[in-house]
């Protein structure tokens, strides 16, 4: 069965395994991408291009829905991991 999820950066619904699931650890509050699905902890979802990615972390979407202040330093850091998964590129 599959899941459906909404892109925080566009907004759009799609199938989970569509999308990349960046999750907030519950315990050590790291951010962790493409967890397996036993990762507990809050997650939000992507679509897997980059103009969604792009949106995600300039509008502090990411930031909002995971409920987490992210640095300058690793919003690059997570930028660079989430353009290597993505497909589509703009």
């Amino acid at each position: 069965m599959l899941r459906k999820r909404r892109c925080i950066g566009c907004n759009e619904i799609k199938d989970s395994n569509e999308m990349i699931k960046i999750t907030k650890d519950y315990k050590t509050e790291e951010l962790v991408i493409n967890p397996n699905n036993y990762q507990i902890g809050r997650s939000v979802y992507v679509c897997k291009n980059e103009s969604c990615v792009n949106t995600a972390l300039k509008k502090n979407k990411l930031e909002k829905n995971i409920k987490k202040n992210i640095t300058d330093d690793e919003k690059e850091n997570i930028k660079t991991v989430l353009n290597r998964l993505v497909v589509v590129k703009h």
